[in-house]
């Protein structure tokens, strides 16, 4: 594929949204809306009691709240996907972990969205405190795994990276 043309039409604190004309592998041309997103690290933190670590956290633009893993977006010098993925778990939920297993990444809206997810499972836990950054809203719930497995499946818990971080960790939880 090659870009033609390209114009920022928003640049924000996060993302970076633009209009691009495009020669696509079949060599039409398109107008396509992309927005670029820095990326981000989630974590499934499952304790030694096999419960996982979920957040409660009020997501604005759902107007509800939202049943999470711990999660974080990978910001410039912040080192690797792994690195943040221990600084979220560490500030959003208190932990810290001994075990850490990569999951791969998850893209969450590739037709329109650049933002890869780095999935993490943690495991030999930790507890300390919480140190939540100005404008987060989140409640630390552990839930057995397996439970918290079957309300993926049904739709309790709807957040993607959340359901797909859960399903591929079952391979590494007992």
């Amino acid at each position: 594929m090659t870009v033609l043309e390209s114009k920022t039409i928003f640049t924000g604190r996060i993302i970076k949204l633009s209009q691009e004309k495009v020669c696509l592998p079949d060599n039409t041309v398109d107008d396509l809306e992309i927005i670029y997103h820095p990326g981000g690290a989630a974590i499934v933190a499952v304790n030694y009691n096999h419960e996982v670590c979920l957040l409660r956290q009020y997501r604005h633009a759902m107007r509800d709240w939202v049943w999470e893993i711990p999660a974080g977006i990978l910001e410039p010098n912040d080192g690797s996907p792994m690195e943040r993925a221990q600084q979220e778990l560490r500030e959003e939920s208190g932990c810290t972990a001994k075990r850490w297993v990569e999951l791969g990444e998850m893209q969450t809206s590739p037709g329109i969205f650049t933002e890869k997810v780095h999935l993490f499972l943690a495991t030999e836990l930790s507890y300390g405190k919480q140190n939540l950054e100005q404008g987060e809203v989140i409640e630390v719930h552990w839930l057995d795994f397996r439970k918290a497995l079957l309300q993926a499946q049904n739709g309790e818990i709807n957040d993607a990276k959340t359901c797909i971080a859960l399903f591929r960790s079952t391979k590494f939880i007992d």
